[in-house]
């Protein structure tokens, strides 16, 4: 079965301070950070992978960019945040399991190598490092059997970070999509996932990465430590 992708790049990216979105800063090896992405799709999954990417703001530069993926476009970019960019491009994924990934991750290719293991079983996971614990990120919990609990950025005694990069089964789905239709505009996608496991029994592992880098690029001081990696 063809692996079904999304990669969220509605947002605007402001506190970056680039005038493009931040998907197509580029990196120290040359490539953009979506470039990055992209690679590391096709390196672990192949170039039968499809790549929905979810496009707002200045959506056209990264089409031209990347002409050759599927596209979906949140027209409420200004207003809504990634539960309601990630509903919309689960609604065109058919009804297979899901990879996504936030636009703004820069993270090494083994990462999805760890992945295809849990995909091919089609385990829902959210990846995560357990070497820092930021009050700005969205941590998680876990229950007594080891499966995700609480996850987002109000976590209290929070275990870990959630990475950015996850997978929702085929199973999982409908459940999945149904709370991310509920939760408000302003809502992360880990609201609807916490909505989905506490209200819907949706079981959830944690992708342990810590031994490799992953870097959510806000701010360019996150910029200058992924090009350490690159």
């Amino acid at each position: 079965m063809t692996l079904q992708t999304i990669i969220l790049a509605a947002g605007m990216g402001s506190r970056l301070g680039r005038a493009l979105p931040k998907p197509l800063t580029e990196l120290s090896d040359g490539r953009s950070i979506m470039r990055q992405q992209h690679d590391n799709i096709r390196a672990a999954f192949g170039s039968d992978a499809k790549i929905t990417t979810v496009v707002g703001y200045r959506a056209e530069s990264i089409v031209d960019a990347f002409p050759n993926v599927d596209y979906v476009y949140n027209d409420r970019y200004d207003q809504t945040n990634t539960s309601k960019s990630l509903l919309r491009g689960l609604a065109n994924t058919g009804r297979s399991g899901v990879l996504w990934m936030n636009g703004d991750v820069v993270f090494d290719p083994r990462v999805l190598g760890r992945a295809i293991a849990h995909i091919e079983a089609d385990q829902s996971f959210v990846t995560v490092n357990t070497s820092k614990v930021s009050d700005e990120e969205v941590k998680y919990t876990v229950t007594a059997d080891g499966h995700i609990d609480e996850l987002s950025k109000t976590v209290e005694r929070g275990i870990g970070e959630a990475v950015g990069i996850n997978y929702i089964s085929s199973r999982d789905k409908r459940a999945f999509m149904r709370q991310l239709t509920r939760v408000g505009d302003q809502d992360y996608f880990e609201r609807g996932l916490e909505l989905a496991i506490a209200e819907d029994g949706v079981r959830v592992v944690p992708l342990d990465i810590s031994d490799l880098y992953a870097v959510e690029i806000d701010f360019a001081e996150d910029l200058e430590r992924a090009n350490l990696f690159v």
